[in-house]
């Protein structure tokens, strides 16, 4: 009973294998057989890679070259069915009507390529019967067959790998046929089997080997696209910790100053103090809510301030004396000028101003090793300019730990303010990054100006 159920088991095993296999056969050749499927000019990358000494003009048309070799492909064909059809079976107007269907389906490989599998195999049926009157006809020594390997494997080249194996099958079970129905010598049909597999099967595998290419570029791409989003969120979330601070002191100044206001004056109308106890109110809910807020933003990374005092004062442009002997101590000659009327600015310009530096100093430090550094900061109408640039470096610089995203960050800064930056090499080959940060003229300006080295 065990065997007997084993059996059916076995049987019923090979029959979903066989009834998988043709499945895959009918979706493969039969299916949408002469469905559209253009094959696209290459790409401007590849071109450049593969041929970047060609003239710009040259490399628009170099990108249909798969196209026009395979157009110069079937006028080969074409010409030489032609040159060699005499008096015999096909002749005349038959002939050239032959000819014109075995050159048909390598060009129609280019638009539709699985129905132009199945016109090449027409083509070599017709010619078997045609030549099977001959005495030293032979099924697989005529130009069509030679013609419908090339087919297969443009074929494989252009869909995909296991396409192969199935034209494969299909296209010798056809021959077997056609061997029966003719009575045409098979000749050695063994290693014309082999010979044709192993064309095939490495038409497969350089199919399957840039499947894979595209695949690990691909991923590469949107591994390369996470790391700069992951970045960008990570620079966002360090800017808000750090407005929280400038934000949250505006906004007890505001708390303190509703609480005191009707302590100075006598007779504090209610109307009066109800709304200074609103203000205070509202100003402390909404310190609440930035506290509130700022442990969602630190949650996600709980040591940001590890090496730091998350009570210390977020840095200002007043600070910058301080930055610059840092960086000095650091082995960077680094200059700093200022240009225009120093004035107040709102915390987060200041703040923002400073990283700038800051980043772009760090960049020379760790890019630049020996360069010299300058950096401007310039009091313009309407806004901030800052300047960092740096020369080339005089030494081989060591392998950075950092991301790289050090200029993403600088920019999302600047954007945040609606100001615009630039960051590029220099013709001398060292660095620079200028920024503008729009600032509205605020009252309170110093008449005192100038340089400082």
């Amino acid at each position: 009973m065990n065997e007997t159920t084993q059996k059916q088991d076995s049987l019923h095993s090979e029959a979903r294998i066989a009834h998988g296999v043709l499945h895959r056969l009918r979706q493969d050749l039969f299916v949408d057989a002469f469905a559209f499927r253009p094959l696209p000019p290459l790409e401007d990358a590849k071109i450049s890679r593969w041929v970047p000494w060609l003239p710009e003009r040259l490399r628009r048309w170099a990108r249909w070259l798969p196209h026009v070799t395979v157009g110069f492909f079937s006028a080969f064909v074409l010409l030489v069915d032609l040159a060699s059809s005499g008096p015999g079976p096909l002749h005349g107007m038959v002939a050239a009507g032959f000819s014109l269907l075995l050159a048909a389906p390598p060009m129609l490989t280019l638009f539709r390529p699985v129905g132009a599998y199945w016109l090449s195999l027409a083509a070599f049926a017709v010619a078997s019967f045609a030549e099977a009157a001959s005495p030293f006809a032979n099924l697989f020594s005529n130009g069509a067959f030679a013609t419908h390997v090339m087919v297969m494997v443009l074929v494989v080249l252009r869909t995909r790998p296991r396409l192969a194996m199935e034209m494969w099958l299909v296209t010798f079970a056809v021959a077997a046929v056609l061997t029966v129905l003719t009575g045409t010598d098979p000749g050695d049909p063994a290693p014309v089997a082999v010979f044709c597999g192993v064309i095939l099967i490495s038409a497969a595998a350089v199919r399957a080997w840039r499947e894979e290419r595209q695949q690990v570029v691909k991923t590469q791409t949107v591994t390369e696209e996470e790391r700069t989003r992951r970045t960008l969120l990570e620079e966002r979330a360090l800017i808000a910790r750090e407005l929280h601070d400038v934000v949250a002191h505006h906004m007890s100044v505001i708390a303190i100053q509703a609480e005191a206001a009707p302590y100075r004056v006598k007779d504090t109308p209610p109307e009066l103090a109800t709304s200074f106890a609103t203000i205070r109110e509202n100003a402390v809910a909404a310190l609440a809510e930035l506290r509130r807020i700022l442990g969602v933003v630190r949650s996600a990374d709980p040591d940001a301030f590890a090496e730091s005092d998350p009570e210390a004062p977020q840095p200002t442009l007043g600070h910058l004396d301080s930055l610059l002997d840092s960086v000095r101590g650091a082995g960077l000659t680094v200059e700093a000028v200022i240009t225009g009327s120093p004035r107040p600015l709102p915390q987060g310009v200041e703040l923002s101003a400073y990283r700038i530096v800051q980043e772009g100093l760090s960049n020379a430090l760790r890019h630049s090793p020996g360069a010299d550094a300058r950096v401007e900061i310039s009091y313009v109408l309407g806004g901030l300019g800052v300047r960092i640039v740096n020369g080339a470096p005089s030494r081989l610089a060591k392998p950075s730990p950092g991301a790289g995203h050090g200029v993403l960050g600088m920019r999302e800064r600047v954007q945040m303010l609606g100001g615009e930056m630039t960051a590029d090499h220099t013709e001398d080959g060292g660095f620079e990054v200028a920024a503008f940060i729009p600032v509205a003229n605020t009252t309170g300006e110093k008449k005192a100006g100038g340089a400082r080295a």
